[in-house]
């Protein structure tokens, strides 16, 4: 009988450097080398394990899970009681999604070899995909038990503790994980995205910027960084890392509808549009992209495309007061009033302190007439951005018109625009009238106008220290305090006035009196949230002019760039620009003109408030204080009132407004 020969000792010695060979290669990450040497071994030697084993491992390195599981099956076929070769089979059925099967395999390496820390932190992460979190945990704890400086087992278990709702811990866990291993790119990368779920957007940040100086070209981190910058309000700087991400491939539908978001903060509203289908493109029934696009439609003043994207978003999320809320205000913007209140009362069913549809259904209210509920909506604004980060944290307790004020201090303080400060500073007298000592708080460049203002006993500019006083008031505010309804809207004006002695300093500037005099603005704060819709360019309200034979005055200090080219471009505008030092100022020359055309912009306010006629172009949909369908206003009985219809165009507009300046013209 013939017998099989052991292997001689040159074989053996071969084989030896061989491996020796392949695996310096491996652990070079040439990894081609190290297969095709395991592969000559495995092609004399068939029944190698040292090979077997580690082509599993090349394999498995390469991406090809398939094939790494086969090789190690081969290998257990050999040797059923090898530790590592059901540890590795465990992570190739892991990666293939067959996560029940690799527990088992764990298992099974783990009863080789009990208290092996590389299964028991594999097996967490298989129970954590299987979303038995405790088991998980356990089985970390386990791993580091066995281990105490297992970097890998202190991050993971940091993913666990996430789920588990204990935050704190989690982050103990990654902070340990960084302290063994201060460059592990996934403990940092890990720590950022717990941070940014806690709104510790400083320090996410920065945990991405460490991870990101280790790996730069991981487009996952910088795309949460991305939305770390967002939050802080620093919308360029994420938008350029998600670029990034862009850049290096990331095309994902979250990417897409987080840069939207940078792009929407940056009023790039075109672009986010493009963004927010990019994004719906790859995620069709995502109802956050649909509410997104609706409302970068809505800036675009495209309200029925708008209308019908918020549409999608509320069939996709009925459960949402946010959908609901946004496409009452697309309602709200088409005028169609009675579905608008209904959306927001669905949303309000939905989440009754949503402070969105508390303020947007304030307006509706307003506008429509209704100012008892209005006013006490409009309080909603308190918990809104800015004003929410922008409080005045006063001791002092807020006026309500309840208690008595009489022989006491009240601080009436300006919290909003310099149109509203003009509206409602005609209620400090009011407040004087029941016994009070009125300190009125302004912005600067109104504090000398407001020293006109009768029952005022101190003017002081924001930023300035306050005098002692024991209630305060914000002046958006005065009207729910004094109950105003429409037929007790304080209107008598004038309630402001213009400086006499400067007065004619702007008289003498305006030159001879040979003509009727006119002044015009045509655009109001740029950043303001509806200045689209209620601004005009200069060039499009020339028409007006035509014709008319006035001076013409300017009531802009500062203009935008396309419109100082049309006045360097006309000699028939008179334009004082940085002579308008404050508000005092523009009061002085208003009180020389025999009339005001403008639109919605505090010179509308400040002209009503020193009771010059006064003509007021309005959008289709206007501020909620011109109310709808007349041509007076309630607030300034100098005003008269000219809409846009329908088609949201100014020419029509303006056109009736030259015809009627044409006649008012002939009667003076």
């Amino acid at each position: 009988m013939l017998e099989q020969s052991a292997p001689s000792r040159q074989s053996v010695l071969n084989i030896s450097s061989w491996l020796v060979e392949a695996f310096t290669s491996h652990q070079a990450g040439r990894l081609a080398d190290a297969e095709r040497i395991y592969k000559q071994i495995l092609a004399a030697h068939p029944d190698n394990l040292a090979s077997l084993y580690l082509l599993s491992v090349v394999s498995y390195q390469r991406g090809d899970y398939a094939q790494a599981l086969d090789q190690v099956d081969r290998s257990l076929a050999i040797n059923p009681d090898d530790g590592l070769a059901w540890n590795q089979r465990g992570l190739a059925l892991q990666r293939l999604k067959r996560v029940e099967e690799a527990l088992a395999s764990y298992d099974r390496a783990l009863a080789v070899s009990r208290d092996h820390p590389e299964p028991l932190c594999n097996r967490g992460a298989a129970l954590h995909e299987l979303k038995r979190f405790d088991e998980a945990l356990a089985s970390y704890d386990r791993a580091l038990a066995a281990r105490p400086h297992y970097a890998e087992a202190f991050c993971y278990r940091g993913a666990v503790l996430r789920e588990l709702k204990r935050p704190e811990e989690a982050l103990a866990s990654y902070d340990r994980a960084l302290a063994i291993q201060p460059d592990y790119a996934e403990a940092l990368s890990n720590r950022g995205d717990l941070l940014l779920q806690l709104k510790r957007f400083d320090e996410a940040l920065a945990s991405y910027d460490r991870a990101l100086a280790i790996v730069p070209d991981h487009a996952e981190r910088l795309c949460n960084r991305g939305i770390a910058l967002y939050e802080m309000k620093r919308p360029q700087e994420a938008l350029l890392s998600y670029d990034r991400a862009l850049a290096l491939g990331l095309d994902s539908a979250g990417l897409h509808y987080d840069r939207g978001n940078a792009l929407l903060a940056l009023k790039r509203f075109d672009a986010a549009l493009a963004s927010f289908e990019r994004a719906l493109a790859r995620s069709p029934d995502d109802a956050w992209a649909h509410c997104n696009r609706g409302i970068a439609l809505h800036e675009l003043t495209r309200y029925e495309e708008a209308l019908a994207s918020h549409d999608r978003a509320v069939a996709l999320r009925p459960d949402s007061a946010v959908t609901h809320h946004n496409r009452g205000v697309a309602f709200y913007k088409l005028q169609r009033l009675e579905e608008a209140v209904a959306c927001y009362e669905q949303a309000l069913a939905l989440q009754p302190d949503l402070p969105e549809a508390h303020y947007a259904e304030a307006h509706y209210r307003l506008l429509t007439g209704d100012l008892p509920l209005g006013w006490e909506k409009a309080e909603w604004r308190w918990k809104l951005e800015p004003l929410k980060s922008n409080t005045r944290d006063f001791a002092q307790p807020q006026w309500s018109g309840s208690q008595s004020i009489a022989g006491r201090t009240v601080l009436l303080h300006s919290a909003d625009g310099f149109g509203d400060a003009i509206q409602f500073c005609r209620y400090a007298p009011l407040v004087a009238a029941r016994g009070a000592r009125v300190i009125l708080e302004v912005l600067k460049p109104q504090q000398e106008l407001m020293r006109t203002l009768a029952g005022v006993t101190q003017v002081v500019a924001q930023g300035e220290p306050l005098p002692d006083f024991d209630l305060q008031c914000s002046l958006l505010s005065l009207p729910l305090a004094f109950g105003t309804r429409l037929a007790t809207i304080p209107a008598a004006t004038p309630y402001l006035r213009a400086a006499a002695a400067l007065a004619d300093i702007w008289n003498a500037r305006l030159g001879p009196r040979n003509r009727p005099r006119v002044g015009i603005a045509w655009s109001g704060n740029p950043v303001h949230h509806d200045d689209r819709n209620r601004s005009i360019e200069l060039r499009s309200l020339l028409p007006l002019l035509v014709g008319i034979d006035a001076t013409f005055v300017s009531l802009h200090r500062d203009v935008r760039d396309a419109d100082a080219a049309v006045l360097a471009e006309r000699g028939d505008i008179l334009h004082f620009g940085g002579e308008l030092e404050d508000y005092a100022d523009t009061a002085a020359l208003i009180s020389n003109l025999d009339l005001v055309v403008c639109v919605d912009t505090s010179v509308a306010h400040l002209a009503g408030a020193l009771a010059k006629p006064l003509w007021v172009l309005l959008p289709f949909m206007p501020d909620w204080r011109w109310l709808l369908d007349r041509d007076d206003s309630p607030w300034y009985p100098t005003a008269r009132l000219f809409r846009q219809d329908g088609t949201r165009a100014w020419d029509g507009v303006i056109a009736r407004a030259r015809a009627a300046l044409h006649d008012h013209l002939r009667g003076l």
